[in-house]
């Protein structure tokens, strides 16, 4: 019997480097890119469209897009939260947009200058025009759980925001804890509560590790059906916008944790935490990842 597959997308080249003080220079961006291709990652989001003087570390999108390996059996995400950012982004050639919008009017107006109903429109104008590009284009619904600012994220609420996302156009939605408050349990009840507004959009969770509750979630997210995780190498990561948010789950403890679990994942466990440990010594940071720094281990079932 074929292993069920789960699809990894490694977010580590744009939301494990965007909240680092050091930041990585373009021919380092791509060295990431190339590195993560060679341990197995196939959909990476690579680059943000974002204002630079807001977020300088993710400075030179279009140079790390323009240096980049092209192959079919990789996939470029790019983040934009407007048109001008889908303008460059489609300019730049990205194979996929992924337009952040936030559950809270909090962290939305902090994050993205904007109430979350603006950013509902803007998302929907996105959507249509990514659509005539042939662009495919996924919403990823960030402060599921939770927010630094307004608190407790209603279920509900975001139930009501993936099912506008799908109708106008999502064919993904991500369910983003973006400061890792979430549980189990919850992550459980939101699956149930989105997935029949979801219409035809694929359903993907994105969790952080703030309260050592990231794994386990992901673990419960596959248990109810979900086959696609974000997560980044080595663990970094965070929101220069979400005060007291950890990094990303790591990609090689979560790849080895699928793995093991009888899953498959495609990602070379070991090859990604050596990527790991690279990036933290050019960061100056060590990842969080613990499969680097407890040594190699063989993937797959014990």
């Amino acid at each position: 019997m074929t292993a069920q597959q789960v699809e990894i997308v490694e977010v580590g080249p744009r939301d494990g480097l965007q909240n680092e003080e050091t930041p990585l220079p373009v021919p380092q961006k791509i060295e990431l890119i190339e590195r993560l291709i060679g341990a197995g990652a196939r959909r990476i989001e690579a680059v943000s469209f974002v204002n630079p003087r807001r977020v300088p570390q993710m400075a030179g999108a279009e140079e790390v897009m323009a240096g980049v390996p092209r192959r079919e059996d990789v996939a470029y995400i790019g983040l934009a939260l407007n048109r001008r950012g889908l303008d460059r982004a489609l300019e730049a050639g990205v194979d996929e947009v992924n337009v952040a919008v936030p559950a809270t009017d909090g962290f939305c107006r902090r994050n993205q200058g904007c109430s979350v109903e603006e950013m509902n429109d803007a998302f929907a104008d996105i959507a249509a025009a990514a659509a005539a590009a042939g662009t495919p284009v996924s919403a990823t619904v960030s402060t599921a759980f939770g927010c630094p600012y307004d608190g407790e994220t209603d279920p509900e609420r975001m139930a009501e925001l993936a099912r506008r996302a799908a109708d106008a156009g999502a064919v993904e939605i991500a369910l983003a804890d973006t400061i890792g408050v979430g549980v189990p349990g919850q992550v459980a009840d939101l699956i149930e509560r989105v997935r029949p507004v979801a219409g035809g959009a694929r359903l993907r969770c994105h969790f952080h590790n703030t309260r050592n509750t990231g794994y386990a979630n992901a673990h419960a997210a596959v248990e109810h059906g979900v086959t696609v995780l974000d997560s980044s190498v080595g663990g970094f990561g965070g929101c220069p916008f979400a005060p007291g948010a950890a990094g990303n789950i790591a990609t090689e403890d979560l790849a080895f944790q699928l793995d093991r679990s009888g899953l498959h994942t495609g990602i070379d466990v070991t090859e990604t935490a050596r990527t790991g440990m690279w990036l933290g010594s050019y960061l100056g940071t060590p990842p969080t990842a613990l499969l680097g720094r407890a040594g190699d281990f063989p993937a797959g079932r014990a």
